[in-house]
């Protein structure tokens, strides 16, 4: 089975997750055709991303592709690949939309946060609990981007506790636009708001988009330190080997 698909119909690019069984975490070539996609939707209108399975969404990168980290370019590379991704959902052509349900992690999260419109089911739980699993970092433009949906103080409890955000704080963060009872129903709504999204004036849709990415613009500082730091610790080596071995890190500080 592939790890993805992506179907084409009447004016609506589908991408659909499917990994159900590693929680829809996500490779690196996975990313890539998320980006290609919504770089180069073709005849779509609008863009839809959905899921197989009813665990998550996207638990976030398959851990898998850290083992091999042994420079800083490596970390480098990575968050460069994932804000290039990150920035073609944000920056697609055309409006892109989120089916959500169940756990919404690490890059499933930052994706679901550039989506235009997000629909999620009430057992959706949204997290970045980074400093719990991986002791890596957010780069400055992802945790921008947090900030300006969720507000500070909700992404400071998310990043610095490492618990995740129920449906109660999504919905009244204005995050999660609507919330339907099952994964089905949430990616039949998506696909429905997607049909009615394709009968609308293109040039009053763009010039919305363009003009609320506009409006969240601002110069985001420096982070290559930040990553370096996180990446190329001790820390993350040892969050890595705490995965596979299925025990709790033991954090050390270097």
């Amino acid at each position: 089975m592939s790890d993805f698909t992506i179907t084409h119909r009447s004016g609506i690019a589908e991408y659909r997750l499917m990994r159900p069984d590693s929680r829809n975490s996500l490779t690196f070539e996975m990313y890539q055709a998320i980006q290609d996609l919504c770089e180069h939707p073709g005849e779509a209108g609008v863009v839809v991303l959905t899921a197989e399975g009813d665990k998550a969404f996207a638990s976030g990168t398959d851990i898998s592709n850290f083992k091999n980290f042994q420079s800083a370019q490596d970390a480098i590379n990575y968050e460069a690949m994932i804000g290039r991704t990150i920035d073609a959902v944000q920056k697609s052509s055309v409006p892109v939309i989120a089916s959500l349900h169940g756990i919404v992690a690490g890059g499933g999260a930052a994706i679901a946060a550039a989506a235009d419109v997000r629909l999620a089911t009430p057992d959706t739980r949204f997290g970045m609990p980074i400093a719990r699993t991986l002791g890596n970092c957010l780069s400055l433009a992802n945790l921008n981007r947090l900030v300006h949906l969720l507000g500070e103080s909700r992404t400071r409890y998310l990043m610095l506790t490492a618990e995740f955000l129920e449906m109660k704080s999504l919905t009244a963060s204005g995050f999660v636009s609507e919330v339907l009872e099952t994964a089905a129903l949430c990616d039949q709504r998506a696909r429905d708001l997607a049909a009615q999204m394709t009968t609308l004036a293109p040039l009053t849709i763009s010039a919305t988009r363009d003009g609320l990415a506009r409006l969240a613009k601002q110069s985001v500082p420096e982070d290559i330190d930040l990553i370096q730091r996180c990446y190329l610790s001790d820390d993350f080596s040892e969050g890595v080997d705490a995965f596979f071995a299925k025990r709790k890190a033991n954090w050390s500080g270097q």
